[in-house]
């Protein structure tokens, strides 16, 4: 199996595998194949929601119940940093962005610049 393994702090995050072996998983879990994305460019493009700013990471982190601490952690950066970025007075580079997306399920934080 073409298998590729992300780590992140040296523990095992992601697994990547070719579509193919990834539909051979599924057929063998009795689960239904699933088609890929359209890659088009003629492929229809949904409406895009209002992505909430940097300024609404207090409220979305709150809204997890999620403590500061507990949040800076499992980005990876300190308290006081997280702090300065929920304040309007760091911004977060691309990591973090991507870090801040996964902990609190916002998509449209990974790809912003």
């Amino acid at each position: 199996m073409d298998l590729q393994i992300i780590t992140r702090d040296g523990e095992p995050e992601y697994a990547v595998l070719p579509w193919a072996q990834y539909q051979s998983l599924l057929k063998a879990a009795g689960l239904r194949s699933q088609q890929p994305p359209p890659t088009s460019p003629e492929a229809p493009v949904e409406p895009v929601a209002e992505l909430p700013g940097f300024d609404q990471l207090r409220v979305l982190r709150e809204a997890k119940g999620l403590a500061i601490e507990v949040l800076a952690r499992a980005v990876g950066i300190s308290p006081s940093y997280l702090g300065l970025i929920e304040s309007g007075e760091r911004e977060p580079d691309a990591a973090i962005r991507r870090s801040l997306a996964w902990e609190l399920g916002v998509a449209g934080w990974r790809d912003a610049s």
